[in-house]
């Protein structure tokens, strides 16, 4: 895989990794509620899950590719516009999140783990997304090196988000930073995921 190839899904792992949503609140609960290091293990956990999600699609797609080259290139194309789709949401729905913290009670850090990696393990549209994006990059003379090195960009960059989510978060007047640049970032990525999947369609 070559620097730009891979700079390119480091880009869309951070992106995707930064976007809100139920995982990112989960995090933020832990921490905010119950310390930063209940924050840590939730995102380390989550961060597995990723990986696993991540595994499986690099490896059906590596199977798929060397196999039935055309249903291949149906996928990619699909995958192309459902990242097209993804793009263009967040570009229309990008808005602020509410994220607030439940202060209900301190869990243990058990609790913190199990949380994070259900949050991943149990989203099938991790499944949906690591389809769309693989499939842009895999390549049917890829080694199983550059499909290793993909699994751990997405599941490294996870864990690092969301560790540094607990470390700063763990102070709770830098949520207010996190809502007012929210906005923006999901607008980045929708930019981004639509720059990315016009590049599968242009020759």
């Amino acid at each position: 895989m070559s620097w730009m190839l891979w700079l390119s899904l480091l880009l869309i792992c951070v992106l995707g990794a930064m976007s809100p949503g139920p995982s990112l609140a989960v995090v933020l609960r832990q921490t905010v509620s119950n310390g930063r290091l209940h924050g840590i293990l939730a995102g380390a956990a989550h961060a597995l899950g990723v990986g696993v999600w991540a595994i499986a699609t690099v490896w059906g797609l590596g199977l798929l590719v060397s196999q039935n080259p055309l249903a291949y290139q149906v996928l990619s194309w699909l995958g192309a516009g459902y990242l097209v789709w993804m793009g263009i949401n967040a570009l229309r729905f990008a808005a602020t999140p509410h994220l607030q913290a439940d202060t209900s009670g301190k869990d243990s850090y058990w609790s913190a783990i199990r949380s994070g990696a259900l949050i991943s393990l149990l989203n099938p549209k991790l499944a949906v997304f690591f389809t769309a994006l693989f499939s842009q990059f895999i390549s049917a003379d890829q080694t199983l090196q550059a499909q290793i090195i993909m699994v751990l960009t997405a599941t490294l960059v996870d864990g690092l988000w969301y560790a540094l989510v607990a470390l700063l978060f763990s102070q709770a007047h830098l949520l207010t930073w996190l809502r007012r640049h929210m906005k923006r970032i999901e607008q980045l990525t929708g930019m981004v995921l639509i720059g990315l999947a016009i590049r599968v369609v242009l020759p």
